[in-house]
C-alpha cells in the first residue's frame, strides 16, 4: 500500500482531495502546516507528499528545503493558485517533482500522483544482483550463474562506485531496467532521485519537454511553465531507455548536458546547470546508426563510456531452472502461499524454447503455467503450446509444405499476434525476420548461398539482413 501524506492548511481542500482519492490502496495522512507534516515525515515514511506553497505559518517553500535535508529520496508535489510567480517557479528549482495549479481536475491530479508513486517505488526497489539464487532477502533479483551473467555482475559492481556513464544493451526483455536500477542502488547517488524516462514511449514532440521542460507559451497547450527530469533529478540518477530512438534534436540536447552540464528549456534562454549521472539503455544497435548518420556519433561515445551487454536468454539457458524458481519463489510471495514445484520435463521444454521475448516472457510463461497447473506442480501441460511444439503449433509447422499451408501459416500468425500482446515491446516481423534468418544460417551450417535459397532471397540482401540485425556467426562461404 502507498502513503501519501497531505499538508495544507484549507480544510476544504483537505476534505475534497481525501473524498476523491479514497481507495484501499492509498493510505492518505493529512497534516495542516508545514510544522505538522514535518513532524509526521519520520514516524509515517510517506512515499510522496503533496502540499501547498501558500500555508500560515512555515510556507511551502521552506517546507520543502526541510524535506530535503530530512530525505533526499522523498519526492513533492506542490499545488499553488499563483502558477506564475516566482514562489512556484523558485520551488520547482528546490527539488519538487510536480506542480499542480489549483483548482485542478481530479483525473489529472491522480495522473500525476500515479506517475509519482511508480517513481518512488521504483527508488525503494533495491536490486540485487549477486548470482546466489538461495539469498531470501531480495525484493528484485537478477538471476543467473552462467558465464555471460557473471560478467554482467562484476560490471554493475565496478559501476555502482563511479560516476561513469553507463550504456546497457540487449534485445527487450533481458533485464536492461533491473541493471540500471542495480547500478543505482549500490551507488553513492543511491540517497538520491532515480527516474526513468522511455525514449520510444513519449510521443517525438513532447519527449524534448518531458527531458528539459518548458517555459509558459513556448509551444501550443504549454499554459504554464514546467520543468524537465534533468531538473528534477539533480544529484540524482536519470534512466534514458531505448535511447537509440530519440531524436537528432534531442541528442544534441543530451550531448550538451553531457559535455557542460547545462541546458535550456524548451521556449527559454537561460542555461540551467545540473549534475545528473546518465545510465542508457537500447535494444538496437547503436553502431549500426551511427553508420546511417541516425544517431551522433559523439553522443555514442560518450554514452558508450563503459557498456554492459545483456545476453538473450538462449545464450544463458543454464539459467532458466534458477529464474523459474525464482519466478515461482516470487509468485508464492506475492499470494502468501507456498511455491509450486515444477517437473522436470516441464523445465527441459523451457530450456529447449528460443525465447525471443527473452526473460520477460519467461516470467510470463511461469505466471500462466501457475494459473492453468491444476495441483501444485507444473506439468509440461501447462505450459503454451508454442513453448512445448505440441498440439497446433506443431501440426502447424509441419504442414508448411502441403496444400493448406496458406491456413497454417495464419494459424502461426495468430499465435505470433499471442504472443506480442504478452510482450509489449515485442515487434512481430523484425523479430521474426531475424529468427528466420538465423535459422537459415543454422540449417545450412552458415553457407550464405544455401540460406538465401532457403529464404527465397539473394545473397546481397541476406548479408543486409545480417548487418541489419547485427548477427554475429563465423560465415562460410562457398
Amino acid at each position: 500500500m502507498s502513503k501519501l501524506l497531505l499538508i495544507d492548511d484549507d480544510q476544504d481542500v483537505l476534505y475534497s482531495i481525501r473524498r476523491n482519492l479514497d481507495s484501499p490502496d492509498l493510505e492518505l495522512t493529512t497534516a495542516s502546516s508545514g510544522e505538522e507534516g514535518l513532524k509526521l515525515i519520520p514516524q509515517l515514511k510517506p512515499d510522496l507528499v503533496l502540499m501547498d506553497i501558500r500555508m500560515g505559518g512555515m510556507n511551502g517553500l521552506e517546507t520543502l528545503r526541510r524535506i530535503r535535508l530530512l530525505d533526499g529520496k522523498l519526492l513533492v508535489i506542490l499545488m499553488t493558485a499563483y502558477g506564475t510567480t516566482q514562489m512556484a517557479i523558485e520551488a520547482m528549482k528546490l527539488g519538487a517533482y510536480d506542480y499542480l495549479l489549483k483548482p485542478f481536475e481530479v483525473p489529472k491530479l491522480k495522473e500525476i500522483l500515479g506517475n509519482a508513486l511508480k517513481a518512488a517505488r521504483d527508488m525503494k526497489q533495491v536490486v540485487s544482483y549477486q548470482p546466489l539464487l538461495e539469498s531470501e532477502d531480495y525484493e528484485l533479483g537478477i538471476v543467473g550463474r552462467s558465464e555471460p551473467m557473471q560478467q554482467v555482475f562484476k560490471l554493475i559492481g565496478q559501476l555502482a562506485v563511479s560516476d561513469a556513464t553507463a550504456l546497457i544493451t540487449g534485445e527487450s526483455g533481458t533485464g536492461k531496467e533491473l541493471v540500471a536500477h542495480a547500478i543505482y542502488h549500490h551507488g553513492h547517488r543511491s540517497t538520491q532521485p532515480f527516474l526513468a524516462v522511455n525514449c520510444a514511449a513519449i510521443p517525438e514532440q513532447l519527449l524534448e519537454s518531458e527531458l528539459f521542460g518548458h517555459e509558459r507559451g513556448s509551444f501550443t497547450g504549454a499554459t504554464m511553465q514546467r520543468v524537465g527530469k534533468f531538473e528534477q533529478c539533480h544529484n540524482g540518477t536519470l534512466f534514458l531507455d531505448e535511447i537509440g530512438d530519440m531524436t537528432p534534436a534531442t541528442q544534441t540536447k543530451i550531448l550538451r548536458v553531457l559535455q557542460c552540464g547545462t541546458f535550456e528549456r524548451v521556449g527559454g534562454n537561460a542555461p540551467i546547470k545540473v549534475d545528473v549521472r546518465i545510465i542508457a539503455a537500447t535494444n538496437k544497435p547503436l553502431e549500426q546508426a551511427v553508420a546511417a548518420r541516425q544517431f551522433r556519433e559523439d553522443l555514442f561515445y560518450r554514452l558508450n563510456v563503459v557498456r554492459i551487454h545483456l545476453p538473450a536468454l538462449r545464450d544463458r539457458r543454464e539459467d532458466i531452472p534458477l529464474l523459474v524458481n525464482y519466478f515461482l519463489k516470487t509468485i508464492a510471495r506475492e499470494q502468501k502461499r507456498e511455491p509450486k514445484s515444477i517437473a522436470a520435463a516441464a523445465v527441459k521444454a523451457l530450456e529447449k524454447y528460443h525465447w525471443p521475448g527473452n526473460v520477460r516472457e519467461l516470467e510470463n510463461v511461469i505466471r500462466r503455467a501457475h494459473v492453468m497447473a491444476k495441483g501444485d506442480a507444473i506439468l509440461p501441460g501447462d505450459l503454451p503450446p508454442e513453448v512445448t511444439g505440441t498440439g497446433a503449433a506443431t501440426a502447424s509447422a509441419a504442414a508448411l509444405t502441403t496444400e493448406g499451408a496458406t491456413g497454417d501459416m495464419a494459424t502461426l500468425a495468430r499465435q505470433l499476434f499471442q504472443l506480442a500482446k504478452r510482450n509489449p515491446k515485442l515487434k512481430v516481423i523484425p523479430a521474426v525476420e531475424r529468427e528466420l534468418v538465423i535459422q537459415a544460417l543454422k540449417e545450412t551450417d552458415d553457407n550464405q548461398v544455401q540460406a538465401a535459397k532457403l529464404l527465397g532471397i539473394t545473397r546481397a540482401t541476406l548479408r543486409k539482413r545480417i548487418d541489419k540485425f547485427g548477427i554475429q556467426r563465423a560465415m562460410r562461404i562457398e
